[in-house]
């Protein structure tokens, strides 16, 4: 199946191909498939002895070890499939993949999907970057982070360079030096970067974000929710959140606009997790010929 995440219909937020099935795949044949589908990911689905689902999520490079709009997708594919049956109001189910143990909550009325929340795990506060050696990777200067604000590594299951910019003009602005970033990425501790600033792209939101990778991964990511709970760890830690829950968006310069609701559980000091929610909706299915 292919699933678009973090929207309300197809052709929006951001698309993951979901595979059933796949304890028979080797590592190899799930990268050479992720390959094929050239999306920002591709889930497999697995039987679990610990949890109810296992999954795997493969970049067209690389596995990793957590992802949002993966998780929403192939729980939307397992109910659209019928091999998840709701049969409450809120139906919650556990995934596990490297990263560890993560609970998901379908919410829905007679039968149908509302919301598909995620709690990724309890943030890790990682390393704090010098402006003056991340910001010409994305062509920008240390005038355009968010005055006050540090560039720091947080992970809620895979490590993201959280890039706070003073507005919109500063995002729209950014543009990869692949030669200049994949040095900063070498000597570094983050998988890939998350540049954001404090203002909606609509009136809905209260973040807009753009998230970039290299080749052969794909270049700029329509929707990241797994940065997106690094992002509100790193708010809500930091004192850039006036309330717990917020709306973040990414993908509308792509055309393909995403939407999230997150909510911090804890303190400022003390998080011990956060919560990503969003829709989805199904592009296609059909029969993988391997």
């Amino acid at each position: 199946m292919q699933v678009d995440a973090f929207t309300n219909h197809p052709l929006g937020g951001n698309p993951c191909a979901v595979v059933f099935d796949a304890d028979h795949l080797t590592p190899a044949t799930m990268q050479a498939i992720a390959q094929e589908m050239n999306l920002s990911e591709t889930a497999f689905v697995m039987k679990s002895s610990r949890a109810d689902f296992r999954v795997r999520y493969f970049t067209p490079a690389e596995e990793i070890p957590m992802a949002g709009h993966p998780t929403i997708a192939t729980t939307f594919a397992l109910v659209t499939a019928g091999r998840l049956r709701l049969t409450e109001a809120v139906t919650t189910i556990t995934l596990e993949m490297p990263a560890g143990l993560i609970p998901v909550a379908i919410h829905q009325t007679d039968g149908e999907i509302e919301q598909i929340v995620m709690t990724q795990n309890k943030p890790a506060f990682l390393q704090i970057h010098r402006a003056e050696e991340v910001m010409p990777a994305f062509g920008l200067s240390p005038d355009d982070v968010l005055p006050g604000a540090s560039i720091q590594t947080v992970s809620t299951g895979t490590p993201q360079l959280m890039i706070p910019l003073i507005n919109h003009d500063a995002l729209r602005r950014a543009v990869l030096d692949i030669p200049v970033y994949g040095r900063l990425r070498e000597k570094s501790d983050f998988f890939s970067p998350h540049l954001f600033c404090l203002q909606g792209a609509t009136e809905a939101g209260q973040t807009f974000a753009r998230h970039f990778g290299t080749p052969p991964d794909t270049m700029e990511d329509p929707f990241t929710g797994s940065a997106t709970g690094g992002m509100a760890s790193y708010l809500w830690h930091h004192g850039l959140l006036d309330a717990t829950s917020f709306v973040a968006e990414q993908g509308h310069w792509m055309n393909r606009p995403g939407t999230a609701t997150v909510t911090c559980v804890g303190t400022p000091a003390q998080l011990e997790g956060v919560n990503v929610g969003g829709q989805a909706a199904l592009v296609f299915s059909g029969q993988l010929m391997l």
